[in-house]
């Protein structure tokens, strides 16, 4: 028997109607976000593997990563790498199958290197980072579980949202403009760690956003603050006619720069990526399942990337409770703002939560029984689909933000 979803109306202001609100993005090439990338397509390709070798996804989870700060020495004109970052990757795999290996660390190393070579394009994944595979056989009674029924593997629980606020959707759109190919076609000097925080104080959006320019692009401290310039103006273009209910929007790029400093006061970077020298990563610190770290909403503590898509309920329900959001929003005229939790217990079917709980704000004039019948009727429907759905994370159908 599948749990029936509790349904509870919000009273009070909407997640865009609060005076303050506050949204972070950490971008493509920020090392938290590298890890989750990273591990997220190492899950994936470990997935295939066991599929093709075994017939079926094995137990394994690589979820945990470390990603150590290397050196660098800058310089106007091009700087140098003094020390490659260092990639650790954990945590355990299915390393034998009928008695034959299973090469789990060549296709983490590989995997990696792929990923590296075609998002990052200053890095070198060869020569600019080291990789060690801290990956071993899971406990028993956990690996057990997936010879049987899949179940839940653990106790967790996980939440979901939707629709997103303007700001949420301006944060997200600003790094994603930063980082797509046409800017950086413009703008080649411009690096993959692009990270934006954003304030919005009643109607007005205040967005600082952090972004190296690769220091071979750059003449003099004259000509950075110049491109940083530019590149500002061009951000700003690209957001000032995507505003709705928001009447402005304003923009500090690099906020720390110290003009008189040379080098030592603007952030310059020899490979577009803080990790070079300055700033570590971990997996799980990052995104959540859409792509922000919301601090107006509430959030689940579980690591989304790199664990297993077939029977690890933390990624599985930490990534379905925003779809299911998102699916019950735009099925539902009544229903302006909704927020899923569900909560899994450890051996217990996938698709049977132990609870599953909708805190919904409705329009105006409609009332919780305009809704009931057809919320749970979706969550029933998502919840007899969730094979496929796991399959879709499995093939990255399903993209983890």
């Amino acid at each position: 028997m599948m749990a029936q979803p509790v349904l509870q109306r919000a009273f009070g202001p909407k997640t865009s109607e609060l005076e303050v609100e506050i949204v972070e993005r950490k971008g493509l090439g920020h090392p938290d976000t590298l890890c989750d990338a990273i591990m997220e397509r190492v899950a994936q390709a470990l997935a295939r593997m066991y599929l093709e070798r075994t017939g079926a996804v094995q137990h394994f989870n690589c979820d945990k990563a470390l990603l150590a700060a290397g050196d660098v020495s800058h310089a106007w004109g091009g700087g140098s790498v003094v020390e490659p970052m260092r990639l650790i990757m954990g945590d355990r795999a299915t390393m034998t199958w009928n008695g034959e290996s299973l090469d789990v660390a060549g296709i983490a190393v590989e995997t990696a290197r792929d990923w590296i070579r075609g998002h990052l394009r200053q890095v070198d994944p060869v020569a600019h980072v080291s990789y060690e595979v801290a990956m071993k056989p899971g406990a028993p009674e956990l690996t057990g579980l997936y010879a049987r029924e899949v179940v839940s593997n653990d106790t967790s629980a996980a939440v979901g949202y939707a629709p997103m606020t303007e700001t949420e959707r301006l944060v997200l759109e600003t790094e994603r403009f930063a980082n797509s190919p046409g800017f950086k076609d413009s703008f080649p000097e411009t690096g993959e760690d692009v990270k934006v925080m954003g304030v919005r104080s009643g109607r007005i959006l205040n967005l600082t956003m952090a972004v190296p320019l690769v220091d071979r692009f750059l003449a003099d401290e004259q000509d950075y603050f110049e491109r940083k310039e530019r590149v500002r103006d061009a951000l700003l273009s690209h957001l000032r006619p995507r505003l709705g209910e928001l009447e402005e929007v304003s923009l500090t790029v690099n906020a720390t720069d110290r003009p008189g400093a040379g080098l030592a006061g603007i952030y310059a970077s020899v490979l577009g990526v803080s990790a070079e020298s300055a700033d570590s990563g971990e997996v799980g610190r990052g995104n959540r399942g859409n792509g922000l770290i919301s601090f107006s909403r509430p959030g689940g503590s579980e690591a989304i990337a790199g664990k297993n898509p077939i029977g690890h309920v933390g990624k599985i329900y930490g990534m379905l409770a925003f779809a299911l959001a998102d699916r019950l929003v735009a099925s539902l005229p009544a229903l302006e703002e909704v927020t899923v939790w569900m909560c899994s217990r450890i051996g217990q079917p996938l698709d049977r939560p132990q609870q599953i709980f909708l805190l919904t704000h409705l329009a105006p004039g409609a009332v919780p029984g305009d809704i009931e019948a057809a919320a749970r009727d979706i969550v029933q429907d998502e919840l007899s689909n969730l094979p496929a759905f796991c399959r879709a994370l499995a093939r990255g159908e399903r993209q983890v933000p």
